[in-house]
Parts: structure tokens; sequence; C-alpha cells
């Protein structure tokens, strides 16, 4: 496959052109704008709740009904919810660590309800809405996080790939899946999530560029939550991450991260494409992450609260509300209901996390070899000699 160079196309400055000039800055702006990179954001609801009409995504979102706007709703709730009762489970010493989704919960409702069953998801270790919407057990997601175990659920069950720590991995991982997918013949799709920061790995490049050649039926799903962890995304890319798609032959869009609507229509617009052997898409959810990375990081040290305040007026969840509101798709009855069961999640996944067991001791030699192996026999040995040891001093 050959991609014309985006360099040959780019015109050099002049040898008399001097940097930092306004003649420059000049040409500079308007090239920009000729090669046509200006941000294009799609947006079906705004922060206001406000329908607009999309005329090329609005026939995916066309057939939503009021019942299953609510739904998205209340998926949008639930995770939030879920996710606030993990981040004081780890205040209070019951999980080591825990990465928050809060404010990103339409990116990851709005993508994850647009999947097939029979599609494959490859997460990080932030996608706690799509794990929901396929089906894993919230209570599920904290066990690798409380330590008493490497991930929690069965990826096949629910094709939902255990999180991935390694920054950019996983995408690696999907375009692999993906191509197998094709050799196969089968028409379903994989999506592979991934965050700002991890768009400047190679991981993610060698992917693009697999995945573009190989016409391989993956979406790319960006969260572009601004921040990763202290690091701006302009310090990461000259361009929007959207557009990086273009210099690998595959398309890129920038969707409201925070429009759950518009996530749902473009992914399945994204979705289709692949099933439909068209290859690669990136999707770059333009989204916000309100609290800290995880946490164990601190962002009032590298971001000030206006900033956080300026998102607070795009959250997700109140945007959807207004909407179903205003066109009396939900009354109060179902908004204190939502509210009770979301409390009953809470308690239940807080029950859960407290009653784990403590991993077996010797698991972690179980699935180091598929047929055993004579060196990890001898490390089980040695560690079981270890742990009689304490046992012998106890009965001393």
């Amino acid at each position: 496959m050959t991609v014309e160079s985006t360099a040959a196309r780019t015109p050099r400055r002049s040898a008399g052109s001097k940097a930092g000039t306004t003649g420059t800055k000049r040409t500079r702006t308007t090239a920009k704008k000729d090669a046509g990179t200006e941000p294009q954001l799609v947006q079906l609801l705004t922060p206001e709740g406000k329908r607009v009409k999309n005329a090329e995504y609005d026939k995916y979102v066309a057939g939503i009904t009021p019942e299953e706007l609510r739904g998205l709703y209340r998926d949008m709730v639930l995770t939030r919810r879920f996710d606030a009762e993990a981040t004081s489970l780890q205040r209070q010493g019951e999980l080591g660590l825990w990465a928050s989704l809060l404010g990103q919960e339409a990116a990851q409702i709005g993508s994850g309800r647009a999947t097939r069953e029979d599609d494959y998801v490859f997460p990080t270790y932030r996608e706690h809405g799509v794990a929901w919407c396929r089906g894993v057990d919230p209570a599920n997601l904290l066990g690798m996080f409380r330590g008493v175990n490497n991930g929690g659920w069965d990826p096949n069950s629910n094709n939902f790939q255990l999180y991935t720590i390694v920054i950019g991995s996983q995408t690696l991982h999907a375009t692999g899946y993906a191509m197998g997918v094709a050799k196969d013949g089968a028409d379903s799709a994989v999506i592979a999530y991934f965050g700002d920061g991890a768009s400047s790995q190679g991981d993610v490049a060698e992917s693009f560029t697999f995945s573009a050649v190989y016409n391989a039926p993956v979406v790319f799903f960006c969260q572009n939550n601004q921040w990763a962890i202290s690091e701006p995304t302009e310090k990461q890319s000259r361009v929007p991450i959207y557009q990086r798609a273009q210099g690998f032959g595959f398309p890129g869009v920038r969707v409201d991260g925070n429009d759950v609507l518009g996530v749902l229509a473009v992914t399945r617009w994204a979705l289709e494409r692949a099933r439909n052997g068209e290859g690669p898409t990136l999707v770059e959810a333009f989204t916000y992450r309100m609290g800290a990375h995880t946490t164990s990081d601190d962002p009032t040290r590298y971001r000030g609260d206006e900033e956080r305040q300026a998102w607070e007026a795009k959250d997700p969840i109140l945007r959807l509300r207004r909407y179903l509101e205003a066109s009396n798709h939900a009354d109060d009855g179902f908004f204190a209901e939502l509210e009770a069961e979301s409390e009953a999640l809470g308690k239940r996944v807080r029950e859960a996390v407290r009653a784990m067991p403590d991993p077996d001791h010797f698991a972690i030699f179980e699935n180091a070899y598929a047929d055993g192996h004579a060196l990890v026999d001898e490390e089980r040995a040695q560690f079981a000699a270890y742990q009689a040891s304490f046992a012998d001093e106890g009965g001393n």
C-alpha cells in the first residue's frame, strides 16, 4: 500500500524567511488552514441539551427510542456511581490504586453501546464504562486493583480483553486480532481504546501502519482527556490527534466526547466501515478527565480550577438529562428510581470488594507455561519451603 508523504506535499520555507517573523507566522497559519487542518467536531447534543442536526451522522441514531435514551443515561449514572465507590475504597485502603473515568462517561458508554456482541474490545485500564456495556460485573474490575488476581474475568466470555497497564500495547493486540478476523472472513469488528498520551507511543504508530496495510477491521478509539498525567495534549502533538490517521492512509474523525449521542453515532459508523471491509478508522473523543490520572496523582499541581469548571459545564450526564427532561422522555420517578439503584450498586460493590478472598500464593506458578517447566517446578518448591518456614517459626 502506498501512502503519499505529507512532507512531500508541504512547501519548504524559503531560504530568505526568518523564523519568528510576522510574515512567517502568517504563512504558516495560511498553510495550516489551506491544508484543512482546522479541527472539526461532530456534535449531536449540545452542553445545554439541545439536539442539533448532522447530515452525515444523524442516520446512525435516527431510530433511537426514548427507552434507549434512558438506558444510555442509566449506564452513565451507574458507571459514575461505581467509579466514585472505587475511588472511596482506594482512599480507605481497600484498593491499591484506582484510575477514575469521571467526566468520560459519554465517550465510554456511547462507544460501548455501539459495539455488537461478536465484536471484540481491547481496553486500557480506565474503560470501566465500556466494561459495563460488555456485561462485565463491576466488582470483577476491582480484583486487580486490590491485588487478589491478575484480571478478574474471562475475556472470551464477553469479548472484552483484560485491562492493559502497559501504555499503548493493546493497540497492537487489537490489530493482530483484527487481522485474524479478516483472514477468518468474519464480519465482526475490533475496537481498541487508548488515551492521548498513548498516541505518542511507537506501539500505536505500528498499529496504524499494520492495520492500514492489511486493511484490518479495527477502530482505534482515542479518549483525548486533555492530559497524559501532567502533560497537556498540545505538548504531545502538533496537529489534532484525529488528523494523524491521514498520514497512515485511513480516515479520522473528532467527536464531542461528552456527547453520548454523537459518540454512539460516530462509533457505529466506524464499526460499520470495519465490518464492511473498509479498514481501520481513528476516532478521537474530545473529552476531559475531571479527576486525577489515578489516585496516586495530584492534578492541582499542573492544572487550574478554571479549566475544570469550564468542562463541568459540558458534563455528559447533565446534558443528556436536560435533553430527556426537555423532550419529556423521563420523569421524576425515573430519576428517583435510578438514584436508589445507584446507591444499591455502590453498596454491592463495597461489600463484594471487602469479601474478596486472598489469592492462592501458589497460583502465580500455574499459568507460566501451558505444559509445565522444570525451572518453574523448582521455583515453586523453593517458595513452598519459604512459606513453610513461617509455620515452623510460629510453632516454636
